[in-house]
């Protein structure tokens, strides 16, 4: 995953963690406008949830931040 991806990604997290709590859950989903602006990441980021680590389509918000701040 490209770090300009990861940022985004750690900052939504973050976001959705003081908003509502650490048992917060998203999916890849989140990182993203409403519009597809950018089909390449978001197929990226969809290959990173799905293909490479299996996650289910929602998942705890910490989880996905640990594994992405640790470079998973």
């Amino acid at each position: 995953m490209r770090a300009d991806l990861r940022a985004k990604a750690i900052a939504v997290c973050n976001e959705k963690i003081v908003k509502k709590g650490e048992g917060v859950g998203l999916s890849f989903y989140a990182f993203f406008a409403n519009k597809n602006d950018d089909p390449e990441l978001l197929m990226e980021a969809a290959e990173w949830w799905i293909r490479t680590h299996e996650l289910d389509h929602f998942e705890k918000a910490v989880k996905i931040r640990d594994m992405i701040a640790s470079g998973l």
